[in-house]
């Protein structure tokens, strides 16, 4: 699973890059940015997250107890409904687009309103099979086929990136982001094409249908309901921050979206792939009240702390080489070095939550396994609330309170985001204390972790000082090496076994 994602994250990264070289931070970046987020929002609410957390316990169950056909039955009607619910709200959506575009981003200006507008209506059908997609992924999930479904986004990513090349120099941005829409809607198409061979190897027995009259089907409904809301929350905490971004000087919106690539690179890389990963194997469990309890105390630790181990060193990357990372990766064309400080101090603000976040989705997986999605969504409430209000005012007011040009607003909005995060990871650790007995990784452990990542970084910006003249990509290739080493070889002095086998898979020699 890790490698899947690796290879998408990688491919969106290519694709970003390329959109920053063609598109910089300008009207057509702004527009595209904003349009991109409103039909996904159709992908998020129905995709992957509320799909996965209600459909794969039930599904993964009927697997692990021998049903496979019934197994299949309730696949084929999952994705009959799916693809009918969304079918209709793709239709809604590309006829209320303009309130769609107005409600979303109301900061617009008119030229760049227009073309979002635009925008909006050709990127919704591909969302739309986005969203079949991540059928596609929860059954494959559940049969331990993680490579296939986390890396079929490349082909997406491909599609974008082949239009921006072969485009890029010939159309005017203003152009060029329309065909750039056309071409994620072709993508989309392939990657639930790529799949979709795999999946009926997998499940023979499944035929799409519209067929309620299952128990385990109504069981996935009744479980999508409250997941649905969940995503639903997170997804209004993602078109708050979009309003509010709108809302600050030209260029925000671009620069909230290039941060965000890189951001989700880690909470993909290590918080989803572990707890996707772990989803299927904790739905598995059997025995009485208290050995499942005890089992999954003990998973919960050993994957709190792999995920700790590299979401630490991204945090301290983030906040402190963030220039760095966005230079190496950004920095050409139409993007300049002002638009790499602005998207690094974006990332600073993010680095706040970042571990928050990525043990927030493990604790969310394990009351999913549970059969429980609502207690992730009183959760997420907690968090749209005070994420909205700290975040308004953190991006609107502070900067002038603080007589600092109010572009930066663009950093507490990422910051208040962070902070909400951890709140709602103490709020999901407490609620499954209670439930399962106390979880969580050593205090200890977690210091030591910081130590080495702080030591690390400290290392790497001494070096970033010395290296300031080099091209941004050899400029990244310095720092970051005797960044990652000195990580490395602290944390397995201390002892940690993720060292050791990070170590391993490098095939690096003992001693070496």
């Amino acid at each position: 699973m890790g490698v899947g994602i690796f290879l998408s994250r990688i491919a969106g990264l290519v694709r970003t890059k390329a959109m920053s070289h063609y598109l910089g931070t300008g009207l057509a970046a702004d527009a595209f940015s904003a349009a991109f987020r409103i039909p996904n929002l159709l992908q998020n609410l129905f995709g992957e997250g509320a799909l996965s957390s209600s459909f794969i316990p039930v599904y993964a169950g009927l697997l692990a107890r021998g049903e496979g056909r019934e197994a299949d039955r309730v696949a084929g009607a999952i994705g009959g409904l799916l693809a009918l619910v969304s079918a209709l709200l793709v239709a809604l959506g590309v006829v209320a687009a303009p309130a769609l575009v107005w409600l979303i981003a109301p900061g617009l200006d008119q030229p760049t309103a227009a073309l979002t507008l635009t925008l909006v209506r050709v990127l919704f059908p591909g969302a739309g099979l986005l969203v079949v997609s991540a059928w596609c992924l929860g059954i494959l999930n559940s049969h331990r086929r993680f490579l296939l479904p986390y890396a079929a986004p490349v082909v997406w990513n491909a599609a974008m990136i082949a239009a921006l090349v072969g485009f890029g120099s010939r159309q005017a941005p203003e152009v060029l982001v329309s065909t750039l829409a056309a071409a994620s809607v072709v993508g989309s198409a392939l990657q639930f094409a790529v799949q979709i061979p795999t999946v009926l190897a997998v499940a023979p027995h499944m035929r799409p249908a519209l067929n309620l009259a299952s128990e385990h089907v109504r069981t996935v409904l009744r479980n999508f309901v409250p997941a649905l809301m969940g995503r639903g929350v997170m997804q209004i905490s993602s078109l708050i921050d979009q309003i509010l971004s709108s809302l600050l000087p030209s260029g925000s919106i671009a620069v909230f979206q290039y941060a965000t690539t890189l951001y989700t690179l880690p909470v993909s890389l290590f918080g989803m792939a572990v707890s996707a990963a772990e989803l299927p194997a904790m739905s598995g469990a059997t025995g009485t009240d208290d050995e499942v309890a005890t089992w999954l105390r003990g998973r919960l630790a050993n994957s709190l702390q792999r995920i700790a181990f590299y979401v630490i060193p991204s945090a301290v990357a983030f906040m402190l080489l963030g220039d760095t990372i966005a230079a190496a990766i950004f920095q050409s064309g139409q993007f300049t070095r002002a638009d790499t400080v602005r998207v690094w101090v974006t990332l600073a603000g993010s680095s706040l939550g970042l571990l928050a976040q990525t043990w927030g989705r493990l604790y969310s997986s394990t009351f999913s396994a549970l059969r429980d999605t609502r207690t992730p969504l009183r959760a997420a409430i907690a968090r749209l609330v005070l994420a909205g209000a700290l975040g308004w005012w953190m991006s609107t007011k502070l900067p002038a309170l603080l007589y600092i040009d109010p572009s930066w607003g663009i950093a507490g909005l990422t910051a208040a985001a962070g902070i909400a995060g951890w709140v709602e990871y103490l709020l999901l650790k407490r609620w499954l204390d209670r439930r399962v007995g106390p979880t969580g990784v050593p205090s200890v452990a977690i210091a030591k972790l910081w130590a080495a990542g702080c030591a690390a970084g400290l290392l790497a910006l001494a070096i970033k000082t010395v290296g300031s003249h080099l091209h941004p990509i050899f400029a990244a290739l310095v720092v970051f090496g005797p960044f990652g080493v000195t990580y490395l070889a602290l944390t397995r002095a201390m002892g940690f076994p993720e060292a050791t086998q990070a170590l391993r898979r490098l095939r690096l020699p003992r001693g070496g």
